[in-house]
């Protein structure tokens, strides 16, 4: 009420109270239709203008707040204490996110023996650069990142709450000492046994420290062995297998894989070649660039014809194209070896046998 009463004192042409009441007839109701659209239009631009005032105040106070929650300094402490069980790769990635400086990873080296290979990642968080090294790509990256969030903190000595993977690395070997999975092989070809098979058995524990379980098979003999990834369980299992075998007397290995290959001796390159089942005259007219065919069905079929059998064996490691890899073995007389990819283990299954049915088919028509 006071401030209406104050806009009317203040509008031009407006009179007191005491003097409308002296204005009668015509001229009073004149003069008060030409004031209310003024004192309309004076009274909303007076409230438009007090709340644009209240919306700037509003927003510089909101934008004030905001700034200061973003500008806000990110505790690399208190991050690791609210997170105890992120490894140093998540810990250093919410790092990034929250700073606006996401750390990228990058491949540096590549080197080592097959069976005991050794990678180098760098890792740049802003104007941070730092390199880690272990036996697996994984493994390099947690070091990288590891090493980064220590010049971060500040801290030579900071510690993580929970052990990292990173640090549980494959089991100590003497430099000359050989690959067990790669002895056992050797030792299954020397005495004609089938190719050792490894199978996951169980896999347990928290994403970010996972326990693998392998199997390992050799003819009726098996093993297990247990790590912190799938590589590191066969090693042990076939590790394991192998001083089981060696224990074992040569005359007490009834393996029945001897038998069977005693039985199929007339499964050799020259009984193949005269072979006249149908599967296998089918094989020598096919073309074997259809594209979509079912190649495994198709070596099914002509190993059941002719007596010989097909093992798939599945490569953990991925091929260089970011493809599932595994082996095609033939119990034929000599034995063949044939390797596929795919996007997916039953796709790298088709490759392997489309490529051993294309080995077959070259052996069988040479003259």
């Amino acid at each position: 009420m006071t401030a209406l009463w104050m806009l009317r004192n203040s509008c031009p042409g407006t009179t007191t109270p005491s003097r409308e009441r002296r204005e009668v007839g015509p001229s009073r109701s004149r003069a008060r239709a030409d004031r209310e659209p003024f004192l309309r239009g004076f009274i909303q631009s007076f409230i438009s203008t007090h709340q644009t005032t209240m919306s700037q105040e509003g927003f510089e106070a909101a934008s004030k707040r905001r700034s200061e929650k973003i500008h806000k300094p990110v505790s690399l402490e208190e991050m690791i204490a609210a997170h105890p069980g992120k490894t140093p790769i998540q810990l250093l990635q919410e790092y990034g996110i929250k700073t606006g400086k996401p750390p990228v990873y990058d491949l540096e080296k590549a080197e080592g023996q097959a069976h005991l290979p050794s990678f180098t990642y760098k890792v740049t968080v802003d104007e941070i650069v730092c390199t880690g090294q272990g036996p697996s790509k994984k493994i390099a990256r947690h070091k990288a990142a590891e090493a980064a969030l220590k010049i971060l903190k500040g801290d030579c000595n900071i510690s993580l709450s929970v052990p990292d993977p990173a640090i549980l690395e494959l089991p100590k070997q003497q430099p000359n000492q050989p690959n067990p999975i790669g002895t056992l092989q050797e030792l299954a070809v020397k005495k004609g046994w089938r190719l050792p098979e490894y199978s996951l058995a169980q896999e347990s524990g928290p994403p970010h420290k996972r326990v693998f379980t392998m199997t390992c098979r050799v003819e009726d003999f098996r093993e297990t062995g247990t790590g912190t990834s799938k590589k590191i369980a066969k090693r042990i299992a076939a590790g394991k297998l192998l001083e089981k075998l060696k224990n074992v007397p040569e005359d007490g290995i009834h393996l029945p894989q001897v038998h069977r290959v005693e039985n199929n001796v007339g499964c050799t390159w020259e009984s193949l070649k005269n072979s006249t089942g149908e599967k296998m005259s089918l094989l020598k007219r096919s073309s074997l660039n259809i594209p979509n065919c079912e190649y495994a069905k198709m070596l099914e079929e002509v190993a059941e014809e002719q007596k010989f059998d097909v093992i798939y064996l599945d490569i953990d490691e991925l091929s260089v194209n970011g493809q599932y890899q595994c082996l095609a073995e033939l119990s034929t007389k000599p034995v063949i070896i044939c390797h596929g990819t795919g996007i997916s283990c039953g796709n790298a299954h088709n490759g392997a046998a489309h490529n051993a049915l294309q080995y077959l088919k070259i052996m069988v028509l040479r003259k």
